[in-house]
């Protein structure tokens, strides 16, 4: 049984990747990145993520690296708190309060008990940079009340602010001003370029900082794609500054090579890494074709690699020698989400628009990208002038045999190019291969398209609805080929009702029904004959959404309309059931159950209504679930089901509810509480996760809560009794403890070689005394005794031991088993 909780509004994943810049561990074997309200730890060897490092209650806004620790790191956010990990074993070690928002994080090195944050106090667009000193304490959470301000009106994004030459001085940009602030002096010098608005000086704005490690060298990023190095900047007369000039377009992030200082890098629009040797004009190399534009630069502190950090939520891991080496993809967030959230059905993967002319396929419980699939497979061009191809429509049918897409381009109202493509799944290739094109199947936007996915329909069906006025069937037929063994799509029916627009589509769940609203008005059609068989009409406004009931529901239709009227009508009476004043922006039915969820749309944010169709009192309501619009949302089949017994939760039991929201952040509900999703690590039994094969994996290998009650009850009155390892303190302590806290190894060694020890205490009732045994080995080595102990350890080898560990005993052998169990090893004790 599941303990029953409020539910909460929680970030499934999927979040920004790129918000802040990566950050490399000492040695280069893992690599930081923010996620949200997460910190997450991926192995730059296999791109896998190792750790999620969770206690923060917001926004993630900075990380980096203990100075003085290697092992630790420090985060910050905007709940207003610093916290410091151990990022090998995933344990909070403390939390600092600060108070404030905190927006950027940096550390140096000389300064062991302070850390530098950007906050905002007074005003919401003026930031400072302040030092936060650190107290020693032995309390998990501290108070960090002594804040020394250092720099004001400073730029909130930390790619504006670097720390240079061992920290003696820190530089920061912000429009047209460079800052330079020198510990020592105490003193700010400040460099203004010109703002004046001819061609030659528009884009003069600063867009991003770095320092060299060992020279007092600062360089700038531009809005117009140049680099300026500036020198002797701590004279205010005598400074110089020489440009370096390559991209066309602004300067994203810029990132000295930290060993020597020797190669600069820069990225931005270009998707291309450019690596400047020694500075100079001339000498420099470039990694083309990234992928996307280049938001971040990192370096790892050992400087055999670097990272760039991608619009496209991705995370590009590079050698040495400028060679793409690693490519962590989150989920990509596209400019407009079209298509809206949809499942795939083999691999239950969350479907939407990923790069420009793809869909991804991202995997919720892994919180991973699976694919891309390239629908327009045309190169795109990054022009922000240039109308590209956008797909706007897919939808997946014949349980993720069919997949259909829509993809359209209009430069002007007149000049409109549609193309349909259906893609057939293939077992071989195990992906999606276009199987039928269509140029034009329709004179006007496309609204809608959905396939009969009843498992009793024996052709496959599609149909698209239009703005032209119509709606068309499409089947699957055998194609133009002599030995009839290709197939295609083909055009069936067009159904069409007073020239009104076709707004949307549905089938019933047994696919006998097909519903098409037409503006305001909602028809039904017979799915054999295509006859129109009744129409509804509220006179309510434009329907917006359309959908049948499922399972014992399925008698009811439900349209929203767009004068925020919800009404659910009787198919079979053919009457209006109910309606209800309800402002819908997201409708979307259960697959495993009759539940339907509706998001409304209100002032102060959106607002979830769960119900059954059958039923006039709501399931479920939770009001403000985000504070801004939610978009698209869909209900999720879970694979083990939940067993909530709370009426108002039973409708996450067997599905979970997903939804997107207007800045594109995933979200879903969970009845875990805060304390219990902050557990040390999520990670903790990595180590026993990940033991090989092997003899000893069997002996220290995991048994299952079940399987330990079965093997105890199995084994309860039984001759022979092994302990179980997990249940043994001294094992379980030498797995579950880090291993930089645990004492000398000699003085484990007797108490683990102890507690492997079978028990003197552990005979059973019914065991045999010893003189007997041996008089009656004696007698007959066929003794029914003997007999009966050879079928009781070949029960226990039965019950889940592993089939390495007990096989069948011979009779000479279980006489030697009987004579060493009778050896005293308490000697062992001693040593």
């Amino acid at each position: 049984m599941v303990e029953e909780a409020s539910l909460r509004v929680v970030r499934c994943g999927g979040s920004e990747l790129n918000f802040r810049r990566a950050v490399f561990s000492a040695d280069s074997k893992y690599i930081f990145c923010v996620s949200g309200d997460f910190i997450k730890v991926y192995s730059t060897a296999t791109e896998e993520c190792v750790h999620i490092l969770h206690g923060h209650s917001d926004l993630v806004t900075g990380i980096q690296l203990n100075p003085n620790n290697h092992l630790q790191l420090y985060s910050c956010s905007f709940d207003g708190t610093i916290k410091l990990w151990d990022y090998i074993d995933g344990i909070l070690i403390k939390t600092f309060i600060v108070g404030h928002k905190l927006h950027a994080l940096f550390t140096v090195a000389h300064t062991e008990d302070s850390v530098f944050v950007t906050i905002n106090k007074e005003k919401p667009d003026t930031f400072q940079l302040v030092s936060v000193k650190l107290p020693k304490s032995s309390s998990q959470e501290i108070k960090a009340k002594e804040i020394s301000f250092v720099l004001d009106y400073i730029n909130q994004s930390p790619k504006c602010i670097a720390f240079g030459n061992k920290g003696e001085y820190v530089a920061a940009v912000r429009d047209f001003y460079l800052s330079v602030y020198f510990f020592k002096k105490k003193t700010t010098s400040r460099f203004t370029l010109s703002s004046s608005r001819n061609k030659k000086h528009a884009k003069n704005n600063f867009t991003c900082v770095a320092c060299h490690p060992k020279e007092d060298c600062v360089a700038s990023g531009h809005k117009d794609g140049k680099i300026r190095l500036w020198r002797n900047f701590d004279d205010d007369k005598k400074y110089t500054y020489t440009c370096l000039h390559w991209h066309h377009d602004m300067v994203m992030d810029l990132a000295f090579s930290v060993t020597e200082g020797t190669s600069l890098l820069s990225g931005g629009r270009e998707s291309v890494l450019v690596e400047w040797r020694n500075a100079t004009e001339k000498n420099k190399e470039f990694l083309p074709r990234l992928g996307a534009t280049i938001e971040h630069i990192s370096v790892s502190p050992a400087g055999d690699l670097f990272c760039t950090s991608h619009s496209d939520n991705k995370i590009v891991v590079i050698h040495r020698n400028l060679e793409a080496s690693a490519v962590i993809q989150g989920l990509v967030k596209d400019r407009n989400i079209f298509t809206g959230l949809m499942i795939d059905p083999r691999t239950r993967a969350l479907v939407l628009n990923g790069k420009p002319g793809h869909l991804q396929f991202y995997s919720l419980q892994s919180d991973k990208q699976l694919y891309n699939l390239d629908i327009v497979q045309q190169e795109y061009i990054n022009d922000t002038n240039l109308i590209q191809i956008e797909l706007t429509k897919a939808a997946f049918g014949c349980q993720g045999h069919w997949l259909a897409t829509v993809e359209q381009w209009q430069e002007k109202e007149t000049e409109l190019e549609l193309q349909m493509k259906l893609w057939a799944y293939n077992k071989k290739t195990q992906g999606f291969i276009l199987n039928t094109k269509v140029s034009m199947p329709h004179e006007d936007h496309i609204t809608a398209l959905c396939f009969c996915n009843a498992e009793k329909s024996e052709n496959p069906t599609l149909v698209t609805a239009s703005k032209d006025g119509h709606f068309k069937v499409w089947i699957l037929t055998d194609d133009s080929d002599i030995y009839k063994k290709a197939v295609g799509w083909t055009c069936d029916f067009v159904g069409s009702y007073h020239k009104y627009q076709a707004t949307n589509c549905c089938f019933s769940e047994d696919g006998s029904l097909l519903a098409v609203s037409f503006e305001e008005i909602v028809t039904i059609w017979d799915s054999e004959t295509w006859e129109l068989k009744c129409t509804f009409c509220q006179r309510a406004g434009k329907i917006r959404h359309l959908c049948f009931g499922r399972l014992t529901c399925s008698k009811y239709l439900l349209g929203a309309t767009e004068n925020d009227i919800l009404c659910c009508w009787n198919l079979l009476s053919c009457t209006l059931e109910w309606s209800t004043k309800l402002n819908v922006s997201v409708m979307g039915p259960d697959p495993n159950s009759e539940n339907i969820a509706a998001i409304s749309q209100s002032s102060v944010g959106s607002d979830l209504f769960v119900f059954k169709p059958s039923e006039p009192r709501p399931v479920y309501i939770q009001k403000n679930i985000s504070r801004e619009e939610v978009h698209w949302g869909v209900f999720i089949p879970r694979d083990v089901p939940e067993s909530f017994t709370s009426e108002a939760y039973q409708w996450l039991n067997r599905s979970q509810f997903y939804f997107l929201t207007k800045s594109q952040s995933l979200l879903t509900f969970s009845a875990k509480s805060p304390e219990e999703k902050l557990t040390p690590t999520s990670k903790q039994l990595l180590a026993e996760e990940s033991l090989p094969t092997t003899p000893f994996y069997f002996i220290l290998g995991k048994h299952r809560q079940q399987q330990d009650e079965k093997l105890n009850d199995a084994l309860g009155n039984e001759l022979v009794q092994l302990p179980l390892t997990e249940n043994i303190p001294a094992i379980s302590e030498l797995l579950h403890t880090p291993a930089h806290v645990l004492p000398s190894a000699s003085f484990l060694c007797s108490m683990f070689i102890n507690s492997l020890l079978l028990s003197k205490e552990s005979k059973s009732a019914e065991e045999i005394p010893d003189d007997v045994d041996m008089e009656e080995e004696k007698e007959s080595e066929d003794s029914d005794e003997e007999n009966d102990f050879t079928e009781k350890v070949q029960d226990t080898d039965s019950i889940d031991l592993g089939e390495d560990i007990m096989h069948q005993l011979s009779k000479s052998e279980e006489k030697e088993l009987r004579k060493l169990r009778k050896v005293d090893y308490s000697w062992i004790t001693a040593l």
